[in-house]
């Protein structure tokens, strides 16, 4: 859809130029004369950018701008006055103008604003829109995305989350294994009891044990209490056992009789006690190499993987990054009280493009940097890190011999946002800067499909 400019001055000739010359641009233009007809159109249409003069009979420049604020909040407003003074260009400023420039004006520099303003209302209303389809992806589960595998996990695990079975979660370091574990428990009918969660690969044999199975008092040295085990006390809930191949052999055989027993036997002690509890656990290692290796006992691995859900890296679900760069923005955003919105072009353009080794960790905490990093309400290419920042720019392969065209390196570059992001055309337009539409008609043009007239 083309950008809409509504321009106001009571200066004819001004108005007839800035009118031809914008019209010529490609822009929708509507044109007045009079501050109220204005206020009025600002009534009944949409715009995407106000060109208005300061000095009017009756309804000025700045009754324009304070009634463009009111009624479209998100349009620009640019102040083309012959009346220029710093203190005039301070309130206009100080009232929310975008930009302030003064006649007599050099054509390429409205030209330069207006496609800068443009540039502006564009990002908000597809960062806008982004921030509602985060909201609508999912709600209220901790777990974002638009990845057609992901959502068939979270289908399998809503579908398996009331049986009670063992659930082996796998995937890189950084795919979101927990919030799988926390998926599966709050849609389990355990939901009302404890939800505990251990690191297996954070503790010597000595202190998992302990930490897993409690102790008796007086079983050793400083044991001046009896300590229930997170076994025990995650009775009648969930108990996540992240990295459990980090196990040693001898935990590995205590773990299967607690899962064979429904029963855990503290240290020191010579009563077992009853626990009722379901065990999931994850790894981010190869469990049937594990296996095959002998490093992880093949009966535990089978009473553990009744199900398995296997989470794919970030790499190969591109087209989740614009969603939850945004679900981050807006977390980062309020924790740390900072009016930062949104996420530049090129800043999205970058994060797809990047493997992301570290995965949705890694991207969270680029977007928390960059929240911090922020000094106006987007976050842009300097607020990254420098490693990422180098990574900013364009391969220009020739052609034949020959440096590509335009439309040759436009096309090409669609090609590799769309194979970036599995051909998610939403993903892939808010890439590249524009909407569905025109990516529709640049992909029609690109198949021959486009008008011959």
């Amino acid at each position: 859809m083309e950008a809409s400019l509504l321009i106001v001055d009571d200066e004819e000739i001004a108005l007839r130029n800035l009118q031809h010359v914008m019209g010529k641009e490609g822009y929708r233009v509507t044109a007045t004369q009079s501050g109220a007809t204005a206020v009025s159109l600002l009534e009944s249409q949409r715009f995407d950018v106000v060109l208005t003069d300061l000095r009017m009979e009756g309804v000025d420049g700045m009754d324009v701008l304070k009634k463009s604020r009111e009624l479209q909040p998100e349009a620009e407003v640019i102040f083309i006055t012959g009346y220029a003074t710093a203190e005039s260009a301070v309130q206009a400023l100080k009232h929310g103008a975008f930009y302030y420039i003064a006649k007599p004006f050099r054509l390429d520099e409205v030209r330069k604003v207006v496609a800068e303003a443009l540039e502006k209302v564009r990002l908000r209303r597809e960062n806008d829109e982004l921030r509602r389809e985060v909201a609508g992806y999912r709600e209220g589960e901790g777990i974002v995305t638009q990845d057609v595998e992901v959502q068939r996990l979270l289908d399998m695990a809503r579908q398996i989350a009331p049986t009670d079975c063992s659930v082996l979660i796998t995937g890189e370091s950084g795919t979101g294994k927990e919030l799988f574990a926390k998926y599966l428990h709050k849609h389990s009918t355990r939901a009302a009891g404890p939800y505990v969660a251990i690191n297996c690969g954070a503790f010597s044999e000595q202190l998992l044990a302990n930490e897993l199975f409690g102790h008796e008092k007086g079983a050793f040295t400083g044991a001046a209490t009896l300590k229930k085990g997170l076994i025990e006390v995650s009775s009648g809930g969930t108990l996540f056992l992240d990295e459990v191949t980090e196990m040693t052999p001898s935990m590995q055989v205590k773990l299967l009789r607690v899962l064979q027993e429904k029963e855990v036997l503290r240290v020191g002690g010579t009563r077992p006690v009853k626990c009722d509890v379901r065990v999931l656990a994850a790894t981010n290692r190869d469990v049937n190499e594990a296996v095959k290796n002998g490093s992880f006992r093949e009966d535990l691995y089978f009473r553990l993987n009744v199900v398995n859900l296997h989470i794919p890296p970030l790499s190969q679900r591109k087209g989740d990054i614009p969603l939850l760069a945004q679900h981050f923005l807006l977390k980062y955003a309020g924790r740390m009280k900072k009016p930062v919105t949104r996420i530049s072009s090129e800043v999205m353009a970058l994060l797809v493009d990047y493997p992301f080794p570290g995965n949705v960790r890694e991207l969270e905490n680029l977007i928390e940097r960059g929240t911090a990093m922020a000094q106006g309400d987007t976050i842009e290419a300097t607020h990254l890190p420098e490693t990422l920042q180098k990574r900013v720019g364009f391969d220009f392969r020739k052609v034949g011999g020959r440096l590509p065209t335009l439309d040759e390196q436009e096309q090409t570059y669609i090609s590799r946002v769309l194979d970036e992001v599995q051909g998610n055309q939403t993903a892939a337009a808010q890439i590249l800067g524009i909407n569905r539409a025109s990516l529709w008609r640049k992909l029609k043009a690109r198949r021959g499909e486009g008008s011959s007239q």
